[in-house]
């Protein structure tokens, strides 16, 4: 993890900054991919003042805590933030695992676009061969908004897909 510690009215401690770092390096086995740590660490009058801010992984995670000993924040700082990140984490699982059928993901991988910033989702799936009444049938069963299939007829994939206007349209490729 890529961190960057800031001292305010507080002198530059190497201790302090290792701490600091072996202490973020925990977090690399909940973050898939790189995360920058932003850390502030303040003193004012009595109080010492940590302040975390994690961003990657499509997430950004915030935390600051204050008590009288510094060790003491930053400790408590980074139990926070592995909270917020193990809640954040259950929840991105639970909305990809939904209801899965025969027909439905096998594997599920993300992929960043760099450049516009857009998650690209690639799905493999398993399509078996059916008649298109069949698929018909199968879409109203699972109530999905499309389905692969191999056309038995042709022996080609096929997409079956819902339209809006109730109606089903077919996507097949051309000889």
């Amino acid at each position: 993890m890529q961190t960057s510690v800031t001292f305010k009215n507080l002198d530059s401690s190497d201790n302090l900054r290792s701490y600091v770092q072996n202490k973020l390096n925990r977090f690399d086995k909940y973050l898939y991919n790189p995360a920058e740590a932003k850390v502030v660490l303040s003193v004012e009058k009595f109080r010492h003042i940590a302040e975390i801010n994690i961003i990657g992984d499509r997430l950004n995670i915030v935390g600051k805590e204050e008590t009288e000993d510094m060790y003491s924040a930053i400790d408590k700082v980074l139990d926070k933030l592995e909270k917020q990140i193990k809640k954040n984490k259950q929840k991105s699982r639970k909305h990809r695992g939904g209801a899965k059928s025969k027909l439905a993901l096998i594997e599920e991988s993300n992929i960043m676009d760099e450049d516009r910033e857009r998650e690209i989702i690639i799905q493999n799936i398993e399509y078996k061969p059916m008649h298109i009444d069949d698929a018909v049938m199968q879409m109203d069963l699972e109530k999905v908004n499309f389905l692969v299939f191999t056309n038995a007829r042709s022996e080609r994939v096929n997409v079956l897909y819902q339209r809006k206007d109730g109606n089903y349209g077919l996507i097949q490729p051309t000889l």
